[in-house]
């Protein structure tokens, strides 16, 4: 059959060699769009890498400079650094035990204060609150994340500390004062400000973050597991324990370890209310000290090479704390993401 596009003659027509030339057309339009399209996704890919590196490099250059900061400290007094409760300017004979001791101390209040309330509010604003309430009770609660630490730290200075010294830690003192335990726990004079009251504000401040991420983790379930444990007879609180918790617990935990990272890092609120002062007592209620709050208080007056690199050497305890606790933390999820598989 002879070729449609052909003239008798034997030449090729018009019309083809026009679409002949729109294919080429399209076909380097195409080739084009490509070639930008894979130039866009290598300078993204580049950027992304970019950026990923440069976390690394500043996370490596601030390990850096802490240890070169702490060289001298830690070469002068070596492992007794971290178990001295000594911190004396004037002789130069400085101990990271007390501010170690005090930011154990005061996010371990708070957190066992913030984690069991965060969880019940969530759990009411996702099942139990109505309609009309829930939504006025999220934004107070996450108001208080917003709320400036200094602000926090100067109600407890002013108001909370007053009340706990003339009314909860008198009878803190009388009620356990004949138990073993609790009442070296809960001895001495109510100062008012001390470790207790850093916990309590501390566990304010938390509170928000632990509540925000349970709540929203909660609202995650499938609504057909709680209507099937409801359907065979289970009670709320076991709904929680057995159904909701179980579920959710990667969640939880995540919110658990934001909290305790703020509450292990928080500078301005504890400054004002644990007391400051460089000393290890079993009492809750007597004044301490915490990392962040003796390097905010003394780094402008430290005075001296090894006064300077006693107070970097305590960032870098602080930094390594929270690093093994993020550690512990990513382990921890990571063998419940393998269970639940």
């Amino acid at each position: 059959m002879p070729d449609d596009n052909r003239q008798p003659g034997g030449t090729v027509s018009e019309a083809a060699l026009s679409d002949i030339g729109m294919q080429r057309a399209d076909a380097t339009s195409r080739a084009t769009v490509l070639r930008r399209l894979r130039t866009t996704d290598l300078v993204f890919h580049g950027l992304t890498r970019s950026a990923a590196m440069a976390i690394l490099v500043l996370l490596g250059g601030v390990i850096a400079a802490l240890v070169i900061g702490a060289a001298p400290a830690l070469g002068t007094f070596g492992f007794s650094f971290l178990v001295s409760e000594s911190w004396n300017p004037v002789t130069e004979k400085f101990g990271a035990l007390a501010p170690i001791y005090g930011t154990l101390v005061t996010s371990f209040i708070a957190m066992l204060i913030a984690v069991p309330i965060g969880l019940m509010v969530a759990f009411f604003l996702t099942e139990l609150c109505p309609p009309i309430l829930r939504r006025p009770i999220g934004i107070a609660i996450e108001l208080l994340a917003g709320i400036p630490s200094i602000i926090y730290g100067i109600w407890g200075l002013f108001v909370f500390a007053p009340f706990l010294q003339q009314y909860m830690q008198p009878f803190l003192i009388d009620a356990f004062a004949d138990v073993p335990v609790l009442s070296s726990l809960f001895a001495g004079p109510p100062y008012g400000i001390g470790m207790l009251t850093a916990g309590l504000i501390l566990a304010i401040m938390v509170l928000p973050f632990v509540t925000s991420i349970s709540r929203d983790v909660f609202e995650a379930v499938p609504p057909v597991l709680k209507e099937a444990a409801y359907g065979v007879g289970c009670t709320t609180w076991e709904v929680f324990r057995n159904v909701i918790l179980p579920y959710t617990r990667v969640g939880v935990i995540g919110g658990f370890m934001l909290g305790l990272g703020r509450a292990l890092g928080e500078t301005m609120a504890v400054t004002f209310v644990i007391g400051n002062a460089h000393k290890v007592t079993a009492s809750i209620l007597a004044p301490g000290t915490t990392i962040s709050a003796s390097i905010a208080n003394e780094f402008t007056e430290a005075v001296g090479d090894l006064y300077t690199s006693s107070l970097i050497a305590l960032g870098l305890i602080l930094f390594f704390i929270t690093f093994i606790v993020l550690s512990i933390a990513r382990y921890m999820l990571l063998r419940l993401q393998r269970q639940a598989r």
